[in-house]
This record gives C-alpha cells, sequence and structure tokens, in this order.
C-alpha cells in the first residue's frame, strides 16, 4: 500500500506510512480476543475499512487485508496530501503542510473518514478508494510498531525511506524494556 493514492471526495493522499497487524495471533490487535462488534469488519472481506475511535481522541483506519474469516488489517499511519489542498488544511486548522496526514488521526481528519466509513471497500467505485501506486517504492524501511505495549519490538511497521511525511517513531511508555 506504500505509494498508493487514498481518495475520500476531494480529497487524496499518498500513503507513506503503514503499520500491520495479524488479528488473533496478535496481541496488539484489536482483534486479538476474536469476533467481537467492534471487530467485526477485521474479519473480512479484504478491501474494507476499519475505522475506530483512538485514545477517546481522534478516528484511525485500517484497510483489511487478510483472506476472508481471518482478521488482519493495516492501519494507515501517515500520507502526503496530494489533491485537495485547501480542504484538507480547513480540516486541519494551523497544521503544516508537513503534518496534515502524519499520523493516523491526522491521516483521517484530513480525510474526512469516521465512524460512518467503517465497513466502507476502498475498492471499486466508492466513497473511498485506493489506487496502487504505477511506480514501486524506490526504498521501504521497518521497523517496530508505534505506541503499542505488546509485541512492541514486532517489526511491522513500514515506510517509504528518507520520505518528510512519515510520522515520528514513539515508543509507548507501557512497553516492556528492551533488553
Amino acid at each position: 500500500m506504500l505509494g498508493a493514492l487514498l481518495r475520500h471526495g476531494e480529497v487524496a493522499v499518498r500513503l507513506t506510512e503503514v503499520e500491520a497487524y495479524s488479528g488473533t495471533g496478535d496481541p496488539a490487535s484489536h482483534a486479538a480476543r476474536g469476533r467481537t462488534a467492534r471487530t467485526e469488519v477485521m474479519f473480512g472481506p479484504p478491501g474494507r475499512l476499519y475505522v475506530y475511535f483512538s485514545y477517546g481522541m481522534h478516528w484511525a483506519a485500517n484497510v483489511v487485508c487478510g483472506p476472508d474469516g481471518t482478521a488482519s488489517a493495516c492501519l494507515l499511519r501517515a500520507a502526503e496530501v496530494v489533491d485537495g489542498l485547501a480542504l484538507a488544511r480547513s480540516r486541519r486548522g494551523r497544521s503544516s503542510d508537513r503534518d496534515l496526514a502524519r499520523g493516523p488521526g491526522r491521516l483521517c481528519q484530513a480525510l474526512g473518514l469516521g465512524a460512518e466509513h467503517k465497513g466502507t471497500s476502498v475498492l471499486g467505485d466508492g466513497p473511498v478508494t485506493l489506487e496502487p501506486d504505477p511506480q514501486p517504492a524506490a526504498a521501504i524501511s521497518r521497523g517496530p510498531r508505534v505506541g503499542v505495549s505488546l509485541e512492541a519490538e514486532r517489526p511491522w511497521r513500514f515506510w517509504l525511506t528518507g520520505d518528510r511525511f512519515v510520522s515520528d517513531y514513539k515508543r509507548s511508555p507501557r512497553a516492556p524494556a528492551v533488553p
């Protein structure tokens, strides 16, 4: 998904950073304990949005990416606004252009994504679309996931190497110390 265009209405972003969650086999995943009303969409089919309210402050969005019946999703961590800049700016207030979609909450706010988009397919001609990048990324980096306390060292955060629109790494203060 890195480099892909995600569009909602007049705003489009180029994804610069994502983070993987494997569902029931991943203690950091919302679906670690199985199916619930909250996580049902994570169990497929793939290509739908799993949108949730994070820390009581902002919306975050994932794209379901596993086979139907198996929970897995990819958190959309950061992006560059490439279309609809004025509208994205109006949604984000006094944010710099670099920070408009740098972080999951900012990304959803810039795109205008919220609870009503949970379960929406990004494949096809719906209100939210994901278009692959025709040019493969020159270099992709990977490292530990951001802000999780369980499986904090799992290197499932991926980003476009050197891209200025990638978010800052922040290790969870609740994560165990690295030996």
